[in-house]
């Protein structure tokens, strides 16, 4: 009778979703990936305006990925003001569908995809946006095929490992907006937005999601992409990242290391540059975080008088400009190179990561 009556509630809830007036929006479906593919190319990036020029998703497709990941600032709500409607919203993924060059990509290449705050709804948001469960029905109908498990949960976290044995790459996708914990202001905004908080209450990622978490990096694979939209290691700023919640991180941290979770490369967004990064004292493994931000966006476009900002793990410069990240995995030599590509698909940062522990 329980199980009957969870069945018959999960169906209420996606047939009420899909009733919703998501118009302009619409599904944005892409080619499928099968379970058994081996993965040797991974597109990712973050940030794109679809008001502004979709050029960059043909270099994308020119590079010719396995897949393309979506990690967040997705789209651009012209007004971030309180709708009930998510109206401006919507108009936004409304605007992304007709993106012909997208379209094309999507058609030729999977795609899978989480969310930041913008694509969230509403500037650096958190779990305390009253707004969160009608924009996560939102997310649903644009990105999530309909048989989806994110569909009968809160949250748009998910895994997925594709490969054969021995070849296997673990995508593990977090949410961190449905569940974030409120951040501690700066008591000088002019100086900086946000300090770090102690506090032993707050959280990034919301309990269901932590112990999803574990058990999902207890799983073999022999590389895990591990998708956070906003920074982990970078701590040469004040702006949105897990270091303004350090317990949070370190928590992280030492769930790597005790799973045992070899292979664990971080991906990440949201700060309209990119850069590599680098933690030699976490796990018996470097371990990397590649930055790739803004497709359309960055911060050359909008910001004068940049300088490098400070970066104890950071490898080498950020670079300011229009920009997606790379990953390729040579299986034979058993090596991966994350890079930094710019606007014609030629790259500017790189670095070579050897899957063996010890390396």
């Amino acid at each position: 009778m329980i199980k009957r009556y969870i069945c018959w509630l999960t169906i209420m809830v996606t047939s009420q979703s899909l009733a919703i007036d998501f118009s302009p929006a619409s599904p944005l479906p892409s080619a499928t990936l099968q379970d058994n593919h081996v993965v040797s190319k991974i597109g990712f990036g973050s940030c794109f305006d679809p008001e502004k020029g979709d050029q960059i998703f043909e270099i994308i497709g020119d590079q010719q990925p396995d897949l393309f990941l979506m990690i967040g600032d997705n789209v651009y709500p012209e007004s971030e003001t309180h709708d009930p409607n998510l109206q401006s919203l919507r108009n936004a993924y409304g605007k992304l569908a007709e993106s012909k060059r997208f379209k094309t990509l999507r058609d030729q290449i999977p795609v899978m995809a989480t969310w930041d705050d913008h694509d969230f709804g509403l500037n650096d948001a958190g779990g305390d946006w009253p707004l969160r469960s009608k924009s996560e029905a939102l997310f649903e109908y644009v990105w999530v095929p309909g048989e989806d498990k994110r569909r009968t949960r809160e949250g748009i976290y998910f895994s997925r490992t594709i490969g054969p044995v021995g070849r296997q790459v673990q995508f593990i996708v977090l949410d961190t907006r449905s569940f974030r914990s409120p951040l501690l202001s700066s008591p000088n905004p002019l100086i900086a937005r946000y300090q770090p908080d102690d506090s032993l209450d707050k959280t990034m990622l919301g309990k269901a999601q932590w112990t999803w978490l574990e058990a999902t990096l207890k799983q073999p694979a022999d590389i895990r992409i591990l998708v956070s939209s906003v920074q982990v290691i970078a701590d040469g700023h004040a702006w949105e990242a897990w270091r303004m919640l350090p317990n949070e991180r370190k928590r992280l941290y030492t769930l790597i290391r005790t799973t045992g979770a070899q292979g664990v490369i971080i991906l990440s967004g949201d700060r309209h540059s990119a850069g590599l990064y680098r933690r030699d004292d976490i796990t018996s493994y470097p371990l990397w975080e590649i930055t790739s931000s803004s497709l359309n966006l960055p911060l050359s476009s909008f910001a004068s008088n940049i300088t490098q900002e400070p970066g104890p793990f950071r490898k080498g410069d950020n670079y300011f400009h229009v920009n997606f990240g790379m990953i390729e995995v040579d299986w034979e030599d058993r090596h991966v190179i994350l890079s930094i590509l710019d606007r014609r698909g030629q790259p500017v940062r790189d670095t070579l990561i050897r899957l063996e522990a010890d390396q």
